[in-house]
């Protein structure tokens, strides 16, 4: 996987070079790309590949790498991806963040594919594609709206606002 890497990198950073020398406009020609799987009986690995050619590796504390548009959906991925959850789950997790970043940023849209690759079952895996009005993809945001929701009501109220009547709990749209 390291060599593989290396290579895409190399490829890379020469057709970024190649490109940056023919254009005069001064457009920029560059690509990320993320790489992931398993050679034969090796352990898998993952790679973000820059436009440079260098890369980085999945760690431990960050078991997951992400190209394009950051800031709405990662912070789900950070509160919650761990190395332990089961592949559907991390799968459900990515399709949450994706989905929050499609719902905060316009520029950001599908159709959505997701492969669940089980570790040395060198099998194709499991594939969804998904576009914006599949009703389960649908069926994933308005969950994850109703569990914020259920999440922001059930927080402690403020010292000032005493105690509520269900207990401790301080209702983010409070019945009239």
């Amino acid at each position: 996987m390291l060599e593989a890497a290396d290579y895409i990198g190399m490829v890379n950073a020469e057709i970024k070079r190649n490109q940056a020398e023919r254009d005069v406009s001064s457009t920029s020609f560059e690509a990320s790309f993320i790489l992931g799987g398993q050679i034969g009986t090796e352990v898998p690995a993952t790679f973000l590949i820059y436009p440079q050619g260098n890369y980085i590796h999945e760690s431990a504390e960050h078991p997951f790498l992400q190209i394009g548009e950051i800031k709405y959906g990662k912070p789900i991925l950070d509160r919650v991806i761990r190395p332990d959850p089961s592949l559907e789950a991390a799968g459900r997790c990515a399709l949450v963040s994706m989905n929050s970043t499609m719902r905060s940023n316009v520029s950001v849209g599908g159709p959505v594919e997701l492969l669940i690759y089980r570790t040395g079952s060198l099998e194709k895996g499991q594939r969804l594609y998904l576009s914006e009005d599949d009703p389960f993809f649908r069926s994933i945001g308005e969950r994850w709206n109703e569990g914020l929701l259920q999440a922001l009501n059930s927080l402690p109220p403020f010292p000032w606002e005493g105690q509520m009547d269900e207990g401790k709990i301080c209702p983010l749209y409070p019945s009239p």
